[in-house]
């Protein structure tokens, strides 16, 4: 049974403080609503990650561009590239403090700069529909506004933090992963604010995930004078992605889903290249194991087929992130500051996957879905409930002020993740 805490006057205060930052809160995000920041709109992230740079001057500490490793990418040809992204924002505060968190979340949305979807609607007085207004834009909002109040705490500096907000989150973080481990490494927990559903369940375990082209190369020939000596590469790939989508069943929790193929041409010509696009979800490392086997006998046998070849392109982004001790024990702690808002929070495993994923593969006990409460992401009808924007922060803002005075003991999570409790 959970143990409600008691919050004592400075504590009351700060978040007496968030109170007065409501119309604050839903005027920013109207105004960060309103920008296009897509994964691949350059000029909107930048603009984006601008707005941050601003609003998060207002905490202190250091502010960085953190440039992002580039990634590969295979194109609908075949062609291979190097795909770059914009900077993610990193915001370092009190270094060398005895305790070490590790706060993030993304400024990119999934709707592109051509998308129909661009601006917000009051669908009524507490309900805002708008492209990001949940995922996450809302959420960064409620983490600012928590840190804003361990700031008005008297124990602040007993708590270093870093936060890292990423241009590449929906699309896999495949720039900002290294730099996700590398603070989740050197972080005693983790915090993140993808939105927590309409009624403020959180996500509990997550599948891990990976994406992966596997790109088949074949010999293009007349399809009527010189069929017999062309190497039909959407065939092969084909047969690929059948013997690919027969393992769905084959590993209680496994999925393989086979997305897109590229390739091919005119009707009259044998097509030399295609490319099979895939996701896979795993619930654990023997899962992730099971499946990278399977993934190179598959590719073998392609390869094997006469003058076709094959190259796998991609992996496991996310590693699963299991309901540990660790882990469990940061959810008893949300569980708990919750209680002191009146709120029954409540958790569900998901096969979705986030920056969580990231921070659990470094060793970081977290909870990853912070921000608001609202619905529908991802699509047309994404909103974001504002009296949620207060409440959430509020809800962050007592799990930060308890990490400071160590009536939660962030280090405790930390050694259970380590095997060392």
């Amino acid at each position: 049974m959970t143990v409600k805490v008691e919050l004592n006057a400075d504590e009351r205060a700060a978040l007496n403080w968030i109170d007065t930052r409501q119309d604050h809160m839903v005027s920013t995000l109207r105004d960060w609503v309103n920008i296009n920041s897509g994964s691949r709109n350059a000029d909107g992230l930048e603009a984006m990650r601008g707005k941050l740079d601003d609003a998060f001057a207002e905490l202190g500490g250091e502010i960085r561009a953190e440039r992002l490793t580039p990634t590969t990418v295979v194109e609908k040809n075949g062609d291979v590239r190097e795909q770059d992204f914009t900077p993610a924002f990193h915001l370092i505060q009190r270094p060398d403090a005895p305790m070490k968190i590790v706060l993030t979340g993304h400024h990119d949305t999934v709707f592109p700069a051509d998308d129909s979807f661009q601006r917000w609607v009051m669908r009524d007085d507490n309900i805002m529909n708008g492209p990001g207004a949940a995922d996450m834009k809302g959420g960064l909002l409620v983490m600012l506004h928590a840190l804003l109040a361990l700031e008005r705490s008297p124990l602040k500096d007993r708590i270093g933090y870093d936060i890292l907000i990423s241009p590449d989150e929906e699309i896999g973080s495949l720039g900002s992963g290294p730099i996700l481990h590398a603070l989740g490494a050197k972080a005693d927990i983790g915090m993140t604010y993808e939105p927590a559903l309409a009624d403020g369940s959180l996500a509990g375990a997550r599948k891990g995930s990976g994406n992966w082209s596997l790109k088949v190369s074949g010999k293009a020939a007349h399809a009527g004078r010189e069929h017999h000596l062309g190497r039909n590469a959407i065939v092969a790939a084909s047969e690929f992605a059948l013997a690919l989508d027969n393992l769905n069943g084959q590993r209680d929790g496994v999925t393989f889903n086979v997305a897109r193929i590229d390739g091919g041409g005119p009707p009259n010509v044998v097509p030399a290249n295609a490319v099979v696009r895939f996701n896979i979800r795993v619930n654990d490392a023997g899962d992730q194991a099971w499946v990278l086997s399977n993934l190179e006998r598959l590719t073998g046998a392609t390869e094997r087929r006469d003058g076709i070849s094959a190259e796998l392109f991609g992996g496991f982004t996310r590693p699963a992130k299991p309901m540990t001790p660790a882990n469990a024990q940061m959810f008893e702690w949300t569980k708990a500051a919750g209680s002191a808002l009146g709120i029954d929070i409540k958790w569900n495993a998901t096969g979705g996957v986030c920056e969580g994923n990231n921070l659990w593969a470094a060793g970081c006990p977290n909870v990853d879905t912070l921000g608001v409460c609202g619905t529908d992401i991802h699509s047309h009808e994404e909103i974001v409930l504002l009296d949620s924007l207060t409440e959430r922060a509020q809800l962050s803002a007592i799990m930060l002020m308890k990490f400071a005075s160590g009536e939660f003991d962030a280090r405790t999570a930390r050694k259970l993740a380590r095997g060392e409790a």
